[in-house]
C-alpha cells in the first residue's frame, strides 16, 4: 500500500514540479529583461510556498469534513463576489480583485474550487436515476453554477464563467444521466445557437437591444478574434516563429507575457523544448487524475475529479489554443506555470482533496 501511495505521489507532483520550476525560470528571464516584471519571481515564489503550505495542512484534515463545510465557502464565496464589485480594484477592465497593497485577491479564482467542492458534495445525494431526481439534480447543479456567474459577468469575466461551466459539466458526466438528457440539452444548444446565429447575421440591432451593448461586443469580440487584430497575439507569434528547439534568437516583448501568454514567454526564453515539456508533463498529470476518476467509486470524490478534470484540461486546451492564435483570448491562465497568487493557491487547494487517494 505505501508503494501504492509513493507511485501515486510521483506522477502527481514530479510533473507538478517541473511546471513550477519552468515557471520560476521564466519569472526570473523577465525580470532581467524587463524592470516591471522585475519582482515575479519573487512573488511567484511566496505564492507557491503559501500554496504548498495550504495543501499540506489541507492533508492533515480529512476530505469528508472539507465537503460537509462546503456550503459556507461557497455562500462566502458568493458574498466575496458581490463586495468586490462595489470595492474592487479594476485591473484591465475586469473589477475583480481586492487590493491589499502587498497583495491582490481574486474572489473568482477561489469560486473554481468552491463550486467544484459545494457542487460534488451536494450532487452525491442524488443517487437515483429516475426522472424526478436526475430533474432536480439538473436543476440544481445550474442554479448553483448560474449564481458565481452572474455575479462575475459583471466584473465582466468571461474565462471564470466558462471555467465554473467546465466545472458543471464536468460533474454531470460524472453522474451520468439519462441519455434523453443529453439529446434534449444537444437539440436544445442546437436552437439557441441558430437563433443567436439567426440574429447575428440578420438582425443586429435586435440582439444588441436584447443583450445589451457591452455583453454583444464582449462575444462578438470572441467570435471574430481570427479577424481581429491583437498586438498581444502578433508578438507571441513572431516570439514563437523566432525561437529554435533550444533558444531564440532575439527576446521578443509580449505584454501579459507572464500571465496570458507564458507559452510564448517560455518558447521565447528556453526554446520550442520548454514547450515539450510543458505538454508532456500535462499529458502526464491528465492521464494519472483520469485514471483515478475511473477508478474511484466514491461518488463525492468521482465528481470531484470530474469537475476539476475538466476545468484543467480546458484550461491547458484554451491557454495553449490562445498562445498559437488558435482560440480567442479569453484570460485563462496556464495552471502551475502562469503568473498569479491567488490562481496558484487555488490549484494547490484542489491538490489537497486529489492527492488524497482512496477508491473506494
Amino acid at each position: 500500500m505505501k508503494k501504492k501511495k509513493l507511485i501515486n505521489y510521483l506522477f502527481l507532483f514530479v510533473p507538478i514540479i517541473i511546471l513550477i520550476i519552468l515557471s520560476l525560470l521564466n519569472m526570473y528571464k523577465i525580470g532581467l529583461s524587463n524592470s516591471s516584471y522585475k519582482n515575479y519571481l519573487f512573488k511567484q515564489s511566496i505564492w507557491f510556498s503559501l500554496g504548498l503550505i495550504v495543501m499540506i495542512i489541507m492533508l492533515f484534515i480529512k476530505p469528508k469534513r472539507i465537503f460537509k463545510y462546503s456550503k459556507y465557502l461557497y455562500y462566502f464565496n458568493v458574498l466575496l463576489l458581490i463586495l468586490v464589485l462595489f470595492w474592487g480594484k479594476t485591473i484591465n477592465g475586469s473589477k475583480a480583485w481586492f487590493d491589499f497593497h502587498y497583495f491582490s485577491f481574486q474572489p473568482s479564482e477561489l469560486m473554481k474550487f468552491s463550486l467544484t467542492l459545494y457542487l460534488s458534495y451536494t450532487m452525491s445525494n442524488y443517487q437515483k436515476h429516475d426522472f424526478k431526481t436526475e430533474l432536480k439534480f439538473i436543476l440544481k447543479i445550474f442554479i448553483l453554477t448560474l449564481g458565481p456567474s452572474l455575479f462575475v459577468f459583471l466584473e465582466p469575466d468571461t474565462g471564470a464563467i466558462i471555467i465554473y461551466l467546465m466545472i458543471m459539466l464536468g460533474i454531470i458526466l460524472a453522474y451520468k444521466i439519462n441519455k434523453k438528457w443529453y439529446i434534449f440539452f444537444i437539440g436544445l444548444l442546437i436552437g439557441m445557437l441558430g437563433l443567436f446565429g439567426y440574429l447575428y447575421y440578420f438582425k443586429e440591432d435586435l440582439l444588441i437591444k436584447i443583450m445589451g451593448t457591452s455583453l454583444f461586443y464582449r462575444i462578438d469580440r470572441i467570435l471574430t478574434f481570427v479577424n481581429n487584430d491583437s498586438f498581444q497575439l502578433d508578438r507571441a507569434l513572431i516570439a514563437i516563429g523566432a525561437s529554435s528547439l533550444f533558444s531564440t534568437k532575439h527576446l521578443i516583448y509580449i505584454p501579459e507575457a507572464p500571465t496570458d501568454f507564458i507559452v510564448a514567454l517560455s518558447i521565447s526564453n528556453f526554446g520550442i523544448i520548454s514547450f515539450i515539456m510543458m505538454g508532456l508533463c500535462f499529458i502526464i498529470l491528465d492521464i494519472f487524475f483520469l485514471y483515478h476518476l475511473l477508478r474511484n467509486k466514491n461518488m463525492t470524490f468521482k465528481m470531484f475529479y470530474a469537475g476539476f478534470l475538466m476545468m484543467f484540461i480546458f484550461a491547458q486546451i484554451e491557454n495553449i489554443g490562445m498562445n498559437l492564435g488558435l482560440l480567442p483570448i479569453i484570460g485563462i491562465p496556464l495552471p502551475f506555470v502562469s503568473y498569479g497568487g491567488t490562481n496558484m493557491i487555488v490549484y494547490f487547494m484542489f491538490l489537497g482533496i486529489l492527492a488524497y487517494f482512496k477508491e473506494n
